[in-house]
């Protein structure tokens, strides 16, 4: 049994795999870099993807989807058909990647990460059917988040092309979007980009509880905290029957003259 090196970044390791053309996938005990690494390849890579099954440990999954960017994107890839996620309690072995053809073996060497690659004949075909069996043991993984996709064009269509550039623009900047001080959250974005297009609270509270982001108590109260904190601002519009509603606005100077894609650091500054 040989073993070759393949890459020395997970994106370039992917990226090789996926070139061989592969009908289908495995992806094994991945790390949380890990599924960052290789849905962000997915999201961009332009051929056919195989159908990736991408068994992790729960906790993993959990972390890892907390980010929006990640699992809105994870999302449009199971959307596809491209991706299935399960989650196993009984993971002790390496971080692998089995195709057809070969068995590659993700090694942590702190600022690179190498693939150890076999194609030996008859160990993958055991590798294989190892794996398949602990797929049909595993629990599959509900992503709750929506589709970036669905998302944008959401967005465009009910509230308009401004604030979905504006959207898109936000989340281009963006390493993350947890929300826990190292990136805005997507509620936190919307409500932003909503104040910089002036659009009603009710509308973009109404379609981000539709197209899955948040319910309307949760913008409500990010509102409430970002009104708090000065960033935004809301006047009263009169309608013909009920309680004025509510438009959003940009208070602070610094995010009045800012463009979309200095939109998130300002505020994030501001925030902290």
């Amino acid at each position: 049994m040989t073993a070759n090196l393949l890459g020395t970044t997970v994106e370039d390791i992917v990226e090789a795999v996926f070139a061989d053309g592969p009908a289908d996938l495995f992806v094994v005990n991945p790390s949380r870099e890990t599924v960052e690494r290789f849905v962000d390849v997915a999201t961009a890579y332009e051929g056919d993807l195989p159908e990736v099954r991408l068994l992790a440990d729960a906790r993993v999954l959990k972390e890892v989807m907390e980010d929006f960017l990640v699992a809105s994107n994870a999302a449009d890839l199971i959307e596809d058909g491209a991706l299935a996620l399960s989650t196993s309690d009984d993971l002790s072995r390496a971080s692998l990647l089995v195709s057809d053809a070969r068995v590659v073996a993700l090694v942590d060497a702190g600022e690179a990460t190498a693939g150890l690659v076999t194609d030996d004949a008859s160990f993958v075909e055991t590798a294989r059917a190892s794996f398949e069996a602990d797929w049909d043991d595993a629990d599959p993984y509900s992503l709750r988040t929506p589709a970036i996709s669905r998302v944008q064009e959401s967005l465009d269509e009910e509230i308009g092309a401004e604030v979905e550039r504006d959207f898109e623009g936000v989340m281009a900047s963006m390493e993350t979007a947890r929300g826990d001080g190292q990136g805005l959250d997507e509620v936190t974005v919307s409500i932003l980009v909503a104040a910089k297009n002036r659009v009603l609270l009710y509308d973009i509270s109404k379609w981000g509880e539709d197209v899955g982001i948040a319910s309307k108590a949760t913008f409500s109260r990010t509102k409430t905290k970002l009104e708090d904190t000065g960033l935004i601002d809301t006047e009263k519009v009169p309608i013909d029957v009920g309680r004025p509603r509510l438009r959003l606005k940009l208070a602070d100077e610094r995010l009045q003259g800012a463009p979309a894609s200095e939109l998130a650091s300002v505020a994030q500054s501001v925030l902290a």
